[in-house]
């Protein structure tokens, strides 16, 4: 999934409780970062808006999330 020209793999799975979880890979960081979310199904819609949210904590002169 591509957000704001930045690429990511969203991996969704089910927990053994049924609920949903999601790792999102950021494929075109300059580190091999990423985040997870659970719990219900997400949208696309959520999903970009998650990837913005994380995209946001980036600092830019370090690739990490900011302090």
């Amino acid at each position: 999934m591509t957000v704001d020209g930045q690429d990511f793999r969203v991996r969704a799975y089910r927990a053994p409780s049924g609920a949903w979880g999601y790792d999102f890979d950021w494929l075109s960081g300059p580190h091999e970062y990423g985040f997870g979310s659970s719990g219900a199904g997400m949208s696309r819609a959520e999903m970009e808006q998650a990837i913005r949210s994380f995209l946001a904590e980036i600092d830019p002169a370090t690739g990490y999330l900011a302090e």
